[in-house]
């Protein structure tokens, strides 16, 4: 078994830092692989979002609610924490580095707490209610499907001592998010005036 770190570090520019880990990543990824599996990732964000559930549930009076949302939370997230790392195996598509778009869904998890504030304080269940969880649910899984199970696939087959790029039509995604080319060309501007 190599040591993935000591791979990805060999590897071209682009495609390490497609594979680096980023903060949150990083904090998963300095487990061994076993542990930082995709189910476990979406599981501990399930356990994240349960704690100001928790909060939520002892202001509005819905203490014995709460066990039963938790556990049904963190099952959903790491049952779509499984479900990414299945189709990163199918689909064998490059992880999107989400560093630069985290600004769009770092308000949902609040927007979600809001509305299902809202939604307890009068009374209004249903849709409203629904909505709220679904706001809180949203950014977890679409950081593990898109950025961290693809990864975690990738890191895997290398740990392994296979290919992790065989079969996949595209290795690294380029210039993957807006602005990309402005911040190259500042980054060079900055560079050359060293």
């Amino acid at each position: 078994m190599a040591d993935w770190r000591d791979v990805v570090g060999g590897l071209d520019t682009k495609h390490r830092q497609m594979l680096e880990p980023g903060g949150l990543s990083g904090l998963f990824l300095s487990y061994p692989l076993t542990l930082a599996n995709p189910a476990f990732v979406g599981g501990f964000y399930g356990i994240l979002i349960a704690i100001p559930l928790l909060l939520l549930s002892v202001y509005l009076g819905e203490l014995g609610r709460w066990l039963e949302l938790a556990v049904v939370m963190i099952a959903i997230t790491s049952s779509l924490g499984l479900v990414s790392l299945f189709s990163s195996m199918v689909i064998k598509r490059p992880p999107v580095r989400l560093e630069f778009r985290r600004r769009y869904l770092f308000p949902f998890p609040f927007l979600g707490l809001l509305v299902l504030g809202f939604s307890g304080f009068y009374h209004v269940g249903g849709v409203f209610e629904f909505g709220g969880l679904a706001l809180i649910l949203l950014p977890g899984p679409i950081y593990v499907h898109l950025s961290y199970a693809p990864r975690w696939r990738i890191l895997r087959l290398i740990e392994r001592g296979l290919d992790p790029f065989e079969g996949m039509r595209v290795t690294v995604f380029s210039d993957d998010y807006p602005g990309a080319k402005e911040g190259d060309s500042e980054m060079d501007e900055v560079v050359g005036d060293a």
